[in-house]
């Protein structure tokens, strides 16, 4: 199937499904559109594992001195939480369109265990957060039939399952698939350092140090400090740092108490402190980017 030809009509579907500006929901709980007409620069983002379908328009991540392009001939796959900075391409006369899916981390391991050990498959390839790979006639084809059940409920009923089932192999077996399938079957130190970032996640709000940290995940803290950079792409300070300033903004934009409440939820003893950290980390105060949100992303929905 040839993937230029197969881009009008897959654009037509996309955009009949987001007809509004931001993150446009669907049937499927773990597919979202976003429909973009600003051009955006520097703006600090962090993605859930799955992956990003551009459609039209043009996305570029940035992480770690590495640039991560994202557009109509290219995707981006994530396969763990991971705070990075972006910039995109758009207009309202040609608004950028990309589909958002979230894995099922269940689902992406069973796959990722079927498939290791098998022709092809290298063993040796390091895992990686953040991968871009050349879009392929396969991904284009499952993609546009996925779409198309979204505007059919019947079919969406009855195929919906084992499409998810099979865009999630297509991005496992794609031209990166080795990196994103050792993050996502681990090996000793990667899976540490995954349990490590739930570890964060549940705990965020208190005052972790890297010490207790490597402790937790029966590391040194020079070897946890490597790990964790070679995957994360951030040392473990600046990732809780990124975490909590992320949730805060949520919160704000949610409208979830005042200023001064919300600091204190994600770990921050002084609101003061707390804004020069969201103003140096967003270029904006938390007021004005939660009505950038708003204006860019849509009304964020409840936790």
């Amino acid at each position: 199937m040839n993937h230029q030809s197969d881009t009008p009509s897959l654009l037509a579907l996309a955009a009949e499904l987001a007809p509004r500006p931001g993150y446009n929901a669907t049937s499927l709980p773990s597919i979202r559109i976003l429909r973009s007409e600003t051009i955006l620069e520097d703006v600090p983002v962090l993605y859930r594992p799955g992956a990003v379908f551009v459609l039209q328009g043009f996305k570029q991540g940035f992480l770690n001195g590495e640039i991560y392009r994202y557009d109509a001939e290219h995707y981006l796959a994530v396969s763990v939480p991971v705070p990075f900075r972006m910039a995109s391409q758009a207009s309202p006369a040609q608004p950028l369109l990309a589909i958002y899916f979230d894995f099922d981390l269940h689902l992406a391991a069973e796959i990722a265990t079927t498939l290791k050990g098998q022709a092809g498959h290298d063993e040796k390839m390091r895992a990686r957060s953040l991968i871009s790979s050349r879009m392929a006639p396969t991904i284009t084809d499952v993609l546009q039939r996925l779409l198309h059940t979204l505007h059919h409920p019947q079919d969406l009923t009855i195929l919906g399952p084992g499409l998810l089932r099979e865009l999630h192999y297509r991005v496992l077996v794609g031209p990166q698939g080795g990196s994103l399938m050792a993050a996502l079957h681990r090996n000793d130190t990667t899976d540490r350092i995954v349990q490590s970032l739930a570890l964060i996640r549940e705990r965020y709000k208190e005052g972790l140090s890297v010490s207790e940290l490597a402790v937790a995940a029966s590391m040194s803290v020079p070897s946890y400090h490597v790990g964790f950079k070679s995957l994360i792409g951030n040392t473990p300070i600046q990732y809780l740092k990124a975490l909590r300033l992320h949730e805060a903004r949520l919160m704000i934009a949610r409208r979830q108490g005042t200023l001064a409440t919300i600091a204190s939820e994600v770990g921050y003893a002084s609101p003061a402190q707390f804004s020069r950290d969201f103003k140096r980390h967003f270029h904006r105060t938390p007021s004005k980017e939660a009505k950038w949100m708003r204006e860019h992303l849509g009304e964020p929905t409840q936790a």
